[in-house]
């Protein structure tokens, strides 16, 4: 928790604005929808599971991924109990994920998602099935909405999605008349050619059935620790306040698209980026075109990493300082922590002391800030006061912490103590005495939409220019390339997260091997067999794997795990084979998400052909 608040304040106070994150790989799009739809990136709406009839589910499979930007522990138990309860999940992918195995599955062609949401809205605006009395209370510019979608019937859009125009019906008539509903997505949802649209139109569907700000519908979270709320007050989450130097991009909660660190390196001019810090990421492995940002890294005059391993990335670095792992240090979650559906808190205090010279990250920008005689905090008005900041903080007299920072804004919070002002309120010392956690409200909050919209009605924003400009944009996209006949996605592995976890041999059992997902009819032209070595090509890039011939794929679709083809200080994980497959994807500014410079990793143009051996 306290990496990324001591990092970005250390940064900001050098006065520097190269930042980057994963974010620009996963959920910046879901933010800039936020910012759009609510004035407030780190408003996060999530879905009440608990208590929903119909669970609509775009690009998510929280069987394997436990749920992303909700917070719900048991969430098998949660999808269970809304069938169980008489209810729907419907679960729409172009995969069928173990998630949609279990419920639902609507098949959809890879990056054709705005295309079929805004087909749902047409239904239900043309139908009269839109809750027109929500939507004046809760709403400005819904009529535009309206409008803008009266151009994408579903029998226009169906051969985009390649679904039938009657199931699509059928699909929105049942959502806009269910008791209670919720449209959600993740990363599926969000790494398209427009996922900015795609969570704002996916938002849309839950607001436009009346289904925003209610209970078994889509919730507004409220932060048991305020941290994301000082913030948006401070406006310091801020989106679109400075552009890229290279690609003129917007900023997203003051990070930059993590695909333009090559060229920001690489290219001379005011601004160009020198030294930089990698805390717990590996680039290399995890943005697009991967090869160039490995050949560029040579020509920094600094590369720090602080780590566990050695990895693809920092294997360059000038220093690699080790990191406590999560049993080595105290920790309370507060990203995403207020998407829960039950409201709880949860903190964990170290098992054992750091090994070796491990320490935390956040103790190593706050030793370089005082050993660089500056104070984190001498910020604005307090800046003339550095000198006798840094005085007391060298001293340990009033340091700042971020244990000290999160321990007092949760006892000001809504549910804090407020330093014994308040009897049932929670304490440190009784996080202390609950190290399982505390449930502080068994259902969320409903009716919050006047404290959590930020805009100054208090309603939510469904007529945007920059909405607009992408929904007349979306027939810009390139024409099918008939060298290129397949399209390529991305998936998450059940044993895996992300590039991390390929070098425990316990998560490595049972002779794992990256294997991309290919129909039986694709793979019979390429004349493939299960198991065989094949080679994926792109107009970007080719990789070589193995196959694993399945009918849970569409045809036209291939599915390729991320975060494999391991070249680092990790034995097993090298030891293991796969590819890159972000190799495949484009980190060329003009090819990023226009709204929030998200790398484009889902509908990639691919073609395959069979190796004369298996790799």
């Amino acid at each position: 928790y306290a990496t990324g608040l001591w990092s970005g304040i250390f940064l900001t106070r050098l006065g520097g604005h190269h930042q980057y994150s994963s974010g620009s790989q996963d959920i910046n799009s879901r933010f800039v929808a936020s910012k759009l739809l609510y004035g407030a990136a780190s408003q996060i709406p999530f879905p009440d599971l608990p208590r929903t009839d119909f669970l609509f589910m775009l690009g998510a499979n929280p069987l394997v991924s436990h749920g992303s930007a909700v917070r719900t522990p048991r969430v098998k138990d949660d999808l269970a109990g809304i069938t169980r309860r008489g209810g729907r999940v419907v679960v729409v992918d172009p995969r069928r994920t173990e998630t949609a195995r279990a419920y639902e599955h609507l098949p959809v062609r890879p990056d054709s998602d705005a295309w079929l949401l805004l087909s749902m809205l047409y239904v239900i605006f043309d139908e009269d099935l839109a809750d027109t009395a929500a939507l004046a209370e809760q709403t400005t510019g819904w009529q535009t909405l309206r409008d803008i979608v009266r151009g994408f019937p579903p029998e226009d859009t169906q051969a985009r999605t390649g679904v039938d125009a009657d199931v699509l019906r059928g699909l929105a008539r049942d959502f806009a008349t269910a008791p209670t509903a919720v449209a959600y997505g993740r990363t599926g949802a969000c790494l398209g050619r427009h996922g900015t649209l795609v969570c704002f139109l996916l938002d849309a569907l839950s607001i436009v059935t009346g289904n925003l700000d209610r209970a078994g519908g889509m919730l507004f979270a409220q932060a048991v620790i305020p941290l994301e709320d000082m913030g948006e007050k401070a406006g310091r989450l801020t989106y679109n306040t400075s552009r890229s130097r290279i690609g003129d991009l917007p900023e997203v909660i003051s990070t930059y698209p993590a695909a333009l660190i090559a060229e920001e390196i690489i290219t001379p001019g005011e601004g160009q980026m020198r030294a930089m810090f990698v805390t717990a990421g590996n680039p290399v492995l995890t943005v697009p075109n991967g090869p160039m940002l490995e050949k560029a890294l040579g020509e920094l005059e600094l590369l720090v990493s602080l780590d566990l391993y050695v990895n693809e990335t920092n294997r360059h670095a000038d220093y690699v300082l080790p990191a406590t792992t999560f049993l080595e240090r105290y920790d309370v979650p507060y990203t995403f922590a207020n998407c829960s559906p039950t409201v709880f808190i949860q903190a964990a205090e170290p098992v054992l002391a750091p090994y070796g010279h491990a320490r935390n990250e956040w103790e190593v920008f706050d030793e370089l800030a005082r050993r660089m005689k500056l104070s984190l905090f001498a910020t604005g008005p307090l800046e003339r006061f550095n000198g006798a900041l840094t005085w007391l903080d060298r001293r340990g007299i009033g340091r700042i912490t971020p244990r000290r920072v999160v321990e007092l804004l949760m006892r000001i919070g809504p549910f804090g103590d407020r330093f014994g002002l308040r009897r049932n309120g929670i304490n440190p010392r009784r996080l202390k005495e609950n190290p399982h956690g505390i449930v502080l409200a068994e259902h969320a909050s409903a009716g919050i939409r006047t404290d959590a919209v930020r805009h100054s009605d208090g309603k939510v924003a469904l007529a945007l220019d920059e909405i607009l400009l992408e929904v007349n944009s979306l027939g810009d996209r390139h024409p099918d390339d008939p060298d290129f006949p397949l399209m390529a996605i991305g998936m998450r592995e059940m044993r895996s997260q992300n590039s991390w976890m390929h070098n425990s041999p316990t998560l490595m059992k049972g002779n794992r091997r990256q294997r991309a997902r290919i129909n039986p009819a694709d793979a019979a032209a390429a004349n493939l067999t299960d198991g065989a070595g094949v080679r994926i090509t792109s107009p970007y890039g080719a990789i070589e794997t193995e196959v694993q011939i399945t009918d849970d794929m569409a045809p036209g679709t291939v599915a390729i795990p991320h975060g494999w083809g391991h070249r680092g200080g990790w034995q097993l994980a090298n030891s293991s084979g796969g590819a890159n497959v972000n190799e495949l994807t484009s980190n060329a500014a003009a090819d990023l998400e226009r709204l929030a410079g998200m790398s484009v990793l889902n509908g990639v143009a691919i073609r395959i052909e069979a190796l004369d051996a298996t790799v």
